[in-house]
């Protein structure tokens, strides 16, 4: 674990990568560590695929396809046209240059090395200075109950696109699960300032994370505040399932709601502007700008938002030491 590190954000998905992007512009070199959902992780053509831990690796190395938003940029699918002339599933499409990571993946995690160490060393690889870290190096799985069973979350994701209606979910694995010791020494750094949760779905990509035992007790515990950028806008997400999902739940899809979902784990909030009367009527700490990130000045504004409203709390709880609540 780089020791300067200063900011930790949890992320997951695309919104969650383009706002670590952001941060690690905003902040210097090595300032700051993400810590990534892997319950979306799964089993493919006999290889492990970590898709949140590689669309963030990607990102920050500046090789993501820049439409997509995941998978390499100037992909070729050599690997894919044979799979599919050999009748091998070809629902989640795998790039020959991706390719390479997930084999290497599957080989080193099969002779015994830890997913934390082999997600370090192809952030090595890659030239990325920022921290990569695995939210537990114990498989964790994401599975939704629907209207069509029971399903892996890439099947529902990918495979069937979203659409079989969401009833429950459950992150199978994570009771055996535990933070690793990279990021237990991290939330004890005393160069640690801020966490930032990403906008990243709250349901399908943060909760992974908080399910590890002991891991919201760490956050609480680190004594910074911690920051989360809202996922809504008006209502709506960006990409992705979100709204659909939480209606699912039978919840509405507003800010009140990521609000209570989120409990007293969050000190104070990034918002769109358009949800500033909402957040404002919440009581609740935060700070409004426009939190669609479409550019690369869009993810380093809302970076600095993130940052610049931890930096306006620690100062608030200051005179106490305490956390920022």
């Amino acid at each position: 674990m780089k020791a300067q590190a200063k900011v930790l954000a949890i992320s997951g998905g695309v919104g969650g990568a383009k706002l670590a992007l952001g941060l690690s512009r905003v902040l210097g070199a090595g300032e700051l560590a993400v810590l990534v959902n892997t319950g979306d992780d799964f089993t493919h053509l006999g290889l492990c695929i970590c898709p949140d831990l590689d669309t963030v690796l990607y990102t920050l190395a500046g090789v993501v396809h820049p439409a997509q938003g995941w998978g390499r940029a100037d992909e070729t699918f050599g690997f894919m046209a044979e799979a599919r002339r050999q009748g091998a599933p070809d629902w989640f499409a795998l790039g020959d240059r991706d390719l390479v990571v997930h084999v290497e993946r599957t080989r080193r995690l099969a002779a015994g090395e830890r997913l934390t160490h082999i997600t370090a060393d192809f952030a090595r690889r890659f030239g990325v200075d920022t921290t990569i870290l695995p939210m537990s190096d114990t498989p964790v799985a994401t599975l939704l109950d629907t209207d069509a069973g029971q399903l892996e979350f890439q099947h529902y994701f990918v495979r069937l696109r979203c659409e079989p209606a969401v009833r429950a979910l459950e992150f199978r694995g994570a009771s055996q699960a535990r933070p690793t010791a990279e990021l237990e020494t991290l939330l004890r750094s005393p160069d640690l300032q801020a966490i930032v949760l990403c906008p990243s779905n709250p349901y399908l990509s943060i909760d992974p994370i908080l399910a590890v035992p002991g891991l919201r007790a760490a956050l609480r515990a680190a004594r910074v505040p911690l920051i989360a950028v809202s996922p809504l806008i008006g209502g709506r997400a960006v990409k992705g399932p979100t709204a659909k999902i939480m209606g699912e739940l039978g919840v509405q899809a507003d800010l009140a709601t990521v609000v209570r979902h989120y409990g007293s784990l969050v000190d104070g909030y990034v918002v769109d502007r358009v949800d500033e009367s909402a957040a404002r009527a919440l009581g609740i700490e935060f700070t409004a700008t426009q939190t669609l990130m479409q550019s690369l000045e869009d993810r380093e504004r809302v970076a600095d938002a993130s940052l610049e409203l931890a930096a306006r709390l620690r100062a608030a709880a200051a005179p106490s030491g305490r956390r920022a609540s």
